[in-house]
């Protein structure tokens, strides 16, 4: 039988550093690809996350205390609507569990497709599934959560208090 880079023989005949290569359209070729974009999603997700804050209107106040001053205050009165009892996330493991259903329903769908083109639409499904759920998954834990309607509201009224003018959240 004729040895090459891309044929084997018996076990008998093979080299023990011979091995056939996937042909291009096999389903694991693809799973390198996968990794590479998962880690990609993972950087910027990670880098977007920051926590929403009051975005204050420069009245004379706020230019008298100056930026400093202005965020110093703004933490001192989240700290105030904490200790009251209103909560600054809204349900995070909710959330958690939304966006890994979604992630995961997603992911097996294009992964299906993805797999039918290579002849293997099962273990298409199955990669997308559990690479969309994980997705899904450390996307809401790394995303900054809304804080509730009652931690803004609360917040807004220290700040009003104190003499700014908060004019919404970012």
């Amino acid at each position: 039988m004729r040895r090459g880079a891309f044929t084997i023989g018996t076990s008998q005949e093979r080299s023990p550093g011979l091995v056939r290569p996937l042909p291009l359209t096999h389903p694991h070729r693809l799973i390198p690809y996968a990794s590479r974009l998962t880690c990609a999603l993972l950087v910027v997700g990670l880098t977007a996350c920051s926590s929403p804050k009051p975005i204050l209107y420069p009245n004379v106040h706020f230019q008298t205390v100056g930026q400093d001053g202005a965020a110093k205050d703004i933490e001192e009165c989240k700290a105030l609507a904490e200790s009251a009892g209103a909560t600054s996330g809204k349900g995070k493991v909710a959330e958690a569990g939304k966006s890994t259903a979604v992630g995961a329903g997603l992911g097996a769908a294009g992964g299906a497709v993805g797999g039918a083109v290579v002849g293997s639409a099962g273990s298409g499904a199955a990669i997308g599934a559990v690479s969309g759920g994980t997705l899904g998954l450390l996307r809401s834990l790394f995303k900054s959560s809304e804080p509730s309607t009652t931690f803004k509201a609360f917040v807004n009224h220290c700040l009003k208090e104190r003499g700014y003018e908060p004019v919404g959240w970012e």
